[in-house]
């Protein structure tokens, strides 16, 4: 891997295996430099097989998206170039320079508890501290860092160069300045940062449990062979979400909907799985059920409501397009 003789990154990649890898591929694709540091003290053979790993994944990786059309070949040196590979040895300089942190060890608390020791020991007192975890609550590991207020959990999806949603995670005790830094860093490198208190699962893989679990039960039962299941999530419910997001998808179509379903399918399916939250029964009662009565998660009592459902219609119909399912009827066809 290149080393760059300029000043040490702003951005730092605290663990080189496959997440670290990927965050880094992130910042160089978007132009900034960042620091891929591994804690873990090696040999000298072992740092040329790591680096010699991290190269080869790294230009697999850029190969794809040149392949694909997404990058030209002539930016790939300066991609690479970007990312600074940094050992246990050179790691208190790479992080004292950081700004902001991402730790990316194994999913246990005992390799979070000793990387963020380092982590607090080494890195300036203004430097955002945060975990990729995908698994352990923010307010589990915010204890483990010296200075609580500058920390919270940066969640991304995989690939993480490509998915532009990150989730972030704040715990109480989170300054709300450092989570704005925090949204403004990931922006300036093309992500799209959403919010989410400590809460398991955060909100994209709490969402997608639930309707994997549920295809999976469906091949079980014999309800839908796997090819058709992944038919209708593509060219039907993927591609409508892909246009309208869940809730908004409830006020669009109705709470009345959703409550009148979850009613069917929890006597018919499972009580457990499709009983529909106290929140639905409110509204129900409330009588806001969504753009047809003017108020429900959304207020739409101050929109024009036919340029809404017009802009929804264009989503969805370029959706349609991208994905190849729109099949407009041809002349010769039409009788």
């Amino acid at each position: 891997m290149q080393r760059s003789t300029e000043a040490w990154p702003r951005f730092v990649a605290a663990g080189a295996g496959r997440m670290g890898r990927s965050i880094a591929l992130a910042f160089a694709w978007a132009g900034f430099r960042i620091s891929l540091v591994d804690l873990k003290v090696r040999t000298p053979s072992e740092r040329q097989g790591l680096a010699a790993d991290i190269d080869a994944e790294l230009k697999a990786h850029l190969g794809a998206l040149v392949d694909l059309g997404a990058l030209e070949a002539s930016q790939l040196p300066d991609v690479l170039a970007r990312i600074r590979t940094v050992f246990a040895d050179e790691a208190p300089t790479a992080l004292g320079a950081a700004e902001l942190v991402f730790e990316g060890v194994p999913e246990t608390l005992d390799a979070k508890r000793e990387t963020f020791e380092v982590l607090s020991r080494h890195c300036s007192a203004e430097a955002i501290l945060t975990s990729t975890t995908s698994s352990i609550l923010v307010t589990e590991l915010a204890p483990l860092v010296t200075r609580p207020e500058r920390f919270l959990n940066i969640h991304w999806l995989n690939p993480a160069y490509l998915i532009p949603v990150v989730e972030l995670s704040v715990h109480p005790g989170t300054d709300p300045d450092v989570l704005a830094r925090a949204r403004s860093l990931m922006e300036s490198i093309g992500k799209m940062p959403v919010v989410c208190g400590a809460t398991p699962g955060y909100i994209v893989p709490r969402l997608q449990a639930l309707i994997m679990n549920e295809a999976a039960r469906m091949v079980e039962e014999g309800a839908a062979t796997a090819e058709d299941i992944d038919r209708a999530t593509r060219f039907g419910m993927g591609l409508r979400f892909a246009a309208i997001g869940v809730v908004e998808f409830i006020d669009f179509g109705g709470a009345d909907i959703l409550h009148h379903a979850s009613r069917e399918m929890s006597a018919s399916v499972s009580a457990e799985r499709y009983q529909a939250p106290a929140v639905i029964g409110r509204m129900m009662a409330q009588g806001d059920l969504g753009l047809k009565t003017g108020r429900g998660f959304y207020d739409y009592r101050t929109r024009d409501v036919a340029a809404y459902r017009r802009d929804v219609l264009s989503r969805t119909l370029s959706m349609l397009r991208h994905a190849g399912g729109f099949r407009p009827a041809s002349r010769d066809t039409i009788s």
